[in-house]
């Protein structure tokens, strides 16, 4: 019996051989019908590729706005989102969750009228706050890094915006109507240290320009019940056949403009109906296509995490890609870092190695104990700071006896007598004297990542290769 996957994999393989020339008359059985008039179909399929950081963008704002006040890890447009502290193994909102900053967020829109967002001073405290245009771009990023930690101030406008910035105000340019800021503010989790991040948290302003210089308050949000709150977003774009997709694409295009680079690209998918600012036909789409092209454009995402020439890169068993953050028009890297890590920084502010198997190729199992070790010197390189953080198969939290999901220089973990950074992963106590470097491992498979947050970009660095991340060995 021949699989979906095998199905989808083969049905790319009959596109490519169309596209290079092989006769369709070759091909009989049920996937005949994909090859038929293959290159509009490739076209739909760029397209599907082209928007899904746009369709996975909007479905993500419904449901993290679809609240009438900020709780959990939601609040309405418009207002600020403060996680107040880390979660535990318990947490399953979003996957990858981390133990080193504090997330301070929030949704705008800013194709009406510009908004202000005001900083306090961080008092040397490292921060980032990012701002992600509607197709994931970050097109500014405040922070430590860029600018500083004293307190500052910016008009965030949208496209087409040509009025006037107050004095006191930097403009920052959105391309998009809809902006993300997913500012994240680093803290060791101690009871003290909590304490002093919500301060900071507490002086965050966002308002509206028309609002600046009066008292304002935030309007309650709208709940949807129409909204589904509980599918993963990526199931939910994923379930979209393809003229819903393609409907929900075009209306989006027209607050969220595409770039100025990108109109080679729209000028192909004119040829199945996409058109910027235009509403969409859905007799453009073949009906044959309906769930086929969804299903087939996606695997073509997932397949660029191994062929991608050189996007993603795989040392001593560590997976990571400098393209991030910015994408020009690399669609397919983009839409891939939209479907596993959305949101993602540039890298010079952050870099997400992430470990699957050992130095022998082989799946991480709780059954085995395995040793991180770091050279005297050799730590990672970075301004801000590191951390390694322990995932079960699904990338949550383990939960373990010492309460322990990641590990980092503020953990105290013990430097060996010559210098060098042992970090023992394994399930049980490697014993008293060296639970200090013990990083909590589940009695099934999981996952490591290493977080390079500022990664240094002197020699030795990440950034051009002269920094090599150690490989995960098993302890003999």
């Amino acid at each position: 019996m021949v699989s979906r996957r095998d199905a989808m994999l083969s049905g790319l393989s009959l596109l490519a051989a169309s596209a290079f020339g092989a006769p369709a008359q070759a091909f009989d059985g049920p996937l005949r019908d994909l090859i038929y008039d293959a290159e509009d179909f490739k076209i739909a399929s760029d397209a599907y590729v082209f928007g899904y950081p746009l369709v996975t963008m909007e479905m993500t704002r419904r449901v993290m706005t679809n609240v009438a006040a900020p709780e959990g890890t939601r609040a309405p447009m418009g207002q600020l989102l403060k996680m107040r502290q880390y979660p535990d193994a318990s947490f399953r909102d979003v996957t990858a969750p981390n133990a080193d900053t504090l997330y301070t967020t929030a949704w705008i829109d800013v194709g009406d009228e510009p908004w202000v967002v005001e900083v306090p001073d961080m008092k040397g405290r490292y921060f980032l706050l990012p701002f992600l245009g509607d197709w994931t771009d970050v097109f500014a990023v405040p922070g430590t890094r860029t600018t500083g930690t004293q307190a500052q101030a910016y008009l965030i406008t949208g496209p087409g915006w040509s009025g006037q910035v107050p004095a006191g105000l930097t403009q920052l340019k959105s391309p998009t109507s809809l902006v993300w800021m997913l500012g994240r503010i680093y803290c060791t989790g101690t009871p003290e240290d909590y304490a002093a991040v919500h301060a900071l948290q507490d002086q965050f302003k966002l308002y509206p320009l028309s609002a600046r210089g009066k008292p304002w308050t935030p309007p309650a949000g709208k709940v949807d019940p129409a909204i589904d709150m509980k599918t993963p977003v990526r199931d939910q774009v994923n379930g979209l056949t393809a003229v819903a997709y393609f409907t929900l694409l075009a209306d989006l295009m027209k607050r969220n403009p595409p770039a100025a680079k990108d109109a080679p690209a729209l000028e192909r998918f004119r040829q199945i109906g996409l058109v910027a600012g235009q509403p969409f036909d859905p007799k453009a789409v073949d009906h044959r296509w309906d769930r086929r092209l969804p299903e087939l454009s996606f695997d073509r995402i997932m397949l660029h995490f191994k062929v991608s020439g050189g996007d993603v890169s795989e040392i001593n068993g560590w997976g990571f890609t400098l393209k991030t953050g910015t994408y020009g028009t690399d669609y397919l890297q983009r839409a891939l870092i939209t479907a596993i890590g959305l949101g993602a920084n540039r890298p010079q502010d952050a870099v997400y190695p992430t470990s699957l198997k050992d130095a022998h190729g082989k799946a991480y199992e709780g059954s085995s104990r395995y040793v991180l070790r770091f050279a005297k010197g050799e730590l990672p390189p970075v301004k801000g700071f590191w951390s390694l953080t322990m995932y079960d198969d699904k990338y949550f939290f383990v939960a373990n006896p010492i309460n322990r999901y990641a590990m980092s220089m503020r953990t105290n973990p013990k430097l060996e007598p010559d210098g060098s950074l042992v970090i023992y992963v394994q399930t049980e106590s490697p014993g008293a004297d060296k639970e200090a470097n013990w990083l909590p491992a589940p009695k099934g498979k999981f996952f490591l990542m290493l977080r390079l947050y500022w990664p240094d970009e002197n020699a030795p660095s990440i950034l051009d290769g002269s920094w090599v991340i150690p490989a995960v060995t098993k302890a003999s």
